[in-house]
């Protein structure tokens, strides 16, 4: 069955469920009771994965920021201002799966619009912002996600996908349609950002090297 919703589908209200209340409890205690509206963002995210497990779209409705705002007794326009700044707070529903592509300078010149491209042709979707028609997919262009050394990145969620290409994406998006979620990291045979195929400088061992010494 298909749950995405649409933007105009906002619920009357919202409640967060004991998994997100046993959350809540441990970020609140993280704040003295003065400054508990510093907890806006940890609950803006328990509410989107909230609305992920209950909906299949990680999002965050109006009703449940004026939750929030209620529970950490601030404006409900503050919770509004954060929700709306931060592009990791989706404020209308996404699909089931929210592909964010970096177009920024690192991953366009190591071929971004290959990954863009491929996100298009198989999820069939013709521009950003937009969503497949079976609703599981988003597609999102995104400034730089800050791991220019593996790009380029598409962003699956919170999860990152590494040095990407076409073929690498699509495979990916494949999987995703199966129900599967492959490893987040590098698709390449590198550890971290670590050179591809493993160590290029340094080879010998510390005791070798005293030894030269």
């Amino acid at each position: 069955m298909n749950t995405h919703q649409t933007p105009q589908e906002q619920p009357d209200s919202f409640a967060f469920d004991s998994a997100s209340e046993a959350e809540i409890v441990t970020v609140l205690a993280k704040y003295p009771e003065e400054r508990k509206a510093s907890a806006v963002m940890p609950l803006l995210y328990i509410a989107q994965r909230q609305m992920g497990r209950e909906t299949g779209s990680a999002w965050v409705p109006v009703a449940a920021m004026d939750e929030i705002a209620r529970r950490l007794e601030m404006a409900a326009i503050r919770v509004y201002e954060v929700a709306s700044f931060y592009t990791m707070f989706n404020t209308k529903p996404v699909g089931r799966y929210h592909l964010q592509v970096c177009t920024t300078t690192p991953c366009w010149l190591r071929g971004s619009d290959d990954v863009v491209a491929a996100c298009k042709r198989v999820t069939g979707i013709a521009g950003f912002g937009e969503t497949s028609a079976d609703g599981q997919f988003t597609l999102t262009q995104v400034e730089c996600l800050g791991a220019c050394s593996n790009a380029p990145i598409l962003q699956v969620d919170d999860d990152f996908y590494e040095d990407m290409d076409g073929p690498r994406t699509v495979a990916l998006i494949e999987a995703l349609r199966k129900g599967e979620r492959p490893p987040a990291g590098p698709t390449i045979n590198r550890c971290g950002s670590a050179p591809e195929g493993g160590r290029k400088t340094l080879m010998d061992s510390v005791h070798s090297i005293s030894e030269n010494k």
